[in-house]
């Protein structure tokens, strides 16, 4: 074997084992996937997910799917190899890791940020439904987040209603911040709260900010609520998060609430976010989203008006599902009421 035959060997090797190596570092990227979607108008855990008491509710035919999208891990980091594979996959994305994960959230405080985003999305949806049923809804104060091993953890739970602390009368979200300051680290603060039908007094110990231990907490993420006339409430795993089934979750409460059935028995489905005036905003992933609807059936999908664009580029066919540009509930409503009298109606389409 002469000299440049081996040398062009152990170059080709090199060339390999490179190659192999790249596939295989992280990368600062993470890939997006078509996820699981779910019938709100089902059940879940023998239970039904969308609960109603204190007013009739209507049997309901067909499905309302929220749909979601598989995002890695944040404890998970892909290799070169990974990303081009789904580079080149029109029913994946990829984006910057720092998009999705900040660098300055850790993995648990991401979680939990989703999970609050979820019961503020899923209250303010509740909200948007009963608005456009004609009923007027007073803000309360509540709790969105529990911190786990918090000084609130076991004694404060997601949705209570803060009445007052210390015999301060509650009226704002900035207001919870201060009194607990005034209590002091290492001192209790002296909750009043609305949870369920009943009132409740709970004690609980301030401890010092991990950020600042002059700073007293108790681990608790306040937001804004509803005071709704009857109860009304959404079930769902634990593993979906995030504000982006608002839209879906609106629909399903009013199905619930109204005779007849919203669907005429079809498979919808869609996403975006909502306000209490029934709003739709844009959300993330909508490529990924239709792609799973139209897998899972679905022949309407809801698009958010910001989301029209991307739509449009989704890896479906115009003959699988139709996307139907929906800029409030009340307009998805109409378009849903359009469709069961007539299947070739024409909607609002995302052009």
């Amino acid at each position: 074997m002469s000299r440049r035959t081996l040398a062009s060997i152990l170059v080709a090797c090199l060339l390999v084992v490179l190659c192999g190596a790249a596939a295989v570092l992280p990368v600062p990227y993470v890939t997006m996937s078509p996820g699981p979607t779910l019938n709100v108008l089902g059940r879940t855990k023998g239970r039904p997910i969308i609960a109603v008491s204190g007013h009739r509710t209507y049997p309901a035919r067909g499905e309302l799917r929220l749909t979601t999208v598989s995002v890695t891990n944040p404890g998970r980091h892909i290799g070169l190899g990974e990303a081009l594979q789904a580079w080149f996959d029109k029913s994946r994305a990829v984006y910057p890791r720092d998009v999705i994960y900040p660098p300055d959230q850790t993995a648990a405080q991401s979680e939990q940020q989703s999970n609050v985003e979820m019961v503020s999305s899923q209250d303010t949806a509740i909200a948007a439904a009963l608005t456009e049923l004609g009923y007027r809804l007073p803000l309360q104060i509540e709790v969105l987040a529990v911190t786990k091993g918090s000084p609130a953890d076991g004694r404060l739970v997601v949705r209570d209603r803060i009445e007052q602390i210390n015999g301060i009368q509650i009226r704002d979200v900035t207001q919870v911040s201060r009194t607990i300051q005034k209590t002091g680290v290492g001192e209790s603060a002296t909750f009043v709260v609305r949870r369920g039908a009943a009132t409740k007094r709970v004690v609980v110990k301030a401890k010092p900010s991990p950020d600042d231990p002059k700073r007293a907490v108790v681990g608790v993420q306040i937001g804004t609520g509803y005071d709704f006339p009857f109860d009304v409430s959404v079930r769902l795993g634990e593993d979906i998060g995030g504000p982006s089934a608002g839209l879906m979750f609106s629909l399903g409460v009013y199905d619930r609430l109204t005779p007849g059935s919203l669907t005429g028995g079809t498979d919808i489905a869609g996403t975006g976010t909502i306000d209490e005036h029934g709003h739709v905003g844009p959300i993330g992933g909508i490529e990924q989203k239709i792609v799973a609807a139209r897998d899972a059936g679905a022949k309407i999908f809801f698009v958010p008006p910001g989301n029209c664009g991307s739509a449009l580029h989704a890896d479906v066919r115009k003959d699988e599902i139709e996307l139907v540009k929906a800029p409030t509930m009340h307009s998805a409503v109409s378009s849903l009421n359009a469709y069961v009298k007539n299947h070739h109606a024409a909607l609002p389409a995302c052009r």
